[in-house]
């Protein structure tokens, strides 16, 4: 008879917990990390994270697993990825492999 291994269920990771998790690795990597802490004042849609190391620049928006995209967050996706030299992302928690090879595995973009 064949064991079934139940699946474990996913824990709801949040946004907040995400941006910690990013945080987190961005700086293990030596990345210069930029967060808004209070956008309430802010131009909305202005991407979660900024990030520099080395030539490069970062923009990610975080959203939680199933949280939704805001049209003026894809406005800024959308004009961002349209500059030369720009890396633009919208990372959710199943993102957690890419953005450490991302931020910690890689050297530039083309690697």
């Amino acid at each position: 008879m064949k064991h079934s291994r139940k699946k474990e269920p996913t824990r709801y990771v949040s946004e907040k917990e995400l941006l910690g998790l990013v945080t987190d690795i961005a700086e293990a990597g030596r990345w210069l990390v930029y967060h808004t802490y209070d956008s309430r004042r802010s131009q909305r849609g202005f991407p979660d994270l900024v990030m520099t190391r080395d030539g490069r620049v970062i923009f990610a928006e975080l959203k939680s697993q199933k949280g939704r995209v805001r049209p003026e967050q894809k406005h800024w996706l959308d004009e961002l990825n349209k500059m030369a030299g720009v890396e633009v992302y919208l990372w959710r928690p199943s993102d957690s492999d890419t953005i450490e090879k991302t931020l910690l595995g890689r050297l530039s973009p083309t690697q």
